[in-house]
């Protein structure tokens, strides 16, 4: 299994964990997916965060307030499997 694919079944695992509506933060799926290293994984799981995005299936979040995912946002993020 290739890196995007892994990092994107471990998103959508953690956010099946959780009740509905709740979210995850990027470094939850990075810690989860590459434990020793994740800090390093961050942007590759926010790429695949703004992939699920255009394809329906996440809403990525800051503040509570959906944001778009091709305007660069200062701050922590969450990710929220769409319903």
């Amino acid at each position: 299994m290739d890196a995007d694919a892994h990092l994107e079944r471990t998103i959508l695992e953690l956010l099946a964990q959780r009740a509905p509506g709740a979210t995850i933060c990027p470094s939850d799926a990075a810690r989860a997916s590459h434990p020793d290293d994740w800090r390093q994984w961050m942007e590759p799981v926010r790429v695949t965060a703004r992939k699920l995005v255009a394809e329906g299936t996440v809403t990525i979040t800051q503040g509570g307030k959906p944001v778009d995912p091709a305007t660069p946002t200062k701050g922590p993020i969450r990710i929220r499997l769409n319903p």
